[in-house]
């Protein structure tokens, strides 16, 4: 994959949220206010793609704060770090795997994912990443996940599947629930673990807590 890609992903984002009846800064409002990000935190996105909800997180907890962004792209880093750089954000964008975070332990109040956890098929390496975001967090640090929710409505599910399938080539997020990965985050050792929709109708979330020593 080369620089175009990473520039058709985001037109596909943008073509992705008009569907669905919404602004795309909407829904990455929606994501911090979801993890309950504050002034001064230390924030990490896993699957941070061309750094739009990265952002959005810089911007919320402001000069005090600090904001990283991991992505298996290099690409993708590339159009992000130019992003970050036209709109002035100071954020630390790094190419990473989600099963091997390139940071110490205990180094983060929240860890964000938005529309990337669900491209993890491995369990194995889905496991392991998680593992690594409950490494890389502090006690009493936060995990949130936000997905795309298929419909229920066949109706309404057969147009998405369309949609989903001519631009994306039929993606997995049309089988997907976010909500399937509570037994993992489980297992992993969050707790207070919880999962539902969001104030929109097309995606849905999934939280957790690192608990204190």
């Amino acid at each position: 994959m080369g620089e175009h890609w990473a520039l058709f992903y985001d037109l596909v984002n943008k073509l992705l949220f008009s569907l669905v009846l919404t602004r795309e800064r909407t829904i990455r409002e929606m994501t911090v206010e979801l993890a309950q990000v504050r002034p001064g935190e230390k924030v990490l996105e896993v699957g941070c793609g061309t750094g739009n909800l990265t952002i959005v997180a810089k911007e919320r907890v402001g000069l005090t704060g600090e904001v990283y962004g991991i992505e298996a792209s290099p690409e993708m880093i590339k159009v992000a770090r130019r992003k970050a750089a036209r709109k002035r954000v100071d954020i630390d964008l790094r190419v990473g795997l989600i099963e091997d975070i390139p940071f110490p332990d205990d180094q983060f109040d929240v860890v964000l994912s938005s529309f990337a956890i669900s491209h993890v098929t491995d369990d194995k390496r889905k496991r392991d990443g998680l593992g690594e975001i409950r490494r890389v967090l502090k006690p009493g640090g936060r995990l949130l996940f936000v997905e795309f929710e298929p419909p229920t409505h066949p109706v309404l599910r057969g147009l998405a599947t369309l949609v989903v399938g001519y631009l994306l080539g039929g993606h997995v997020m049309m089988q997907y629930t976010v909500r399937q990965e509570v037994p993992r985050l489980e297992a992993a050792g969050f707790i207070d673990i919880e999962a539902g929709a969001t104030n929109h109708w097309a995606f849905a979330f999934v939280r957790g807590h690192v608990g204190r020593a």
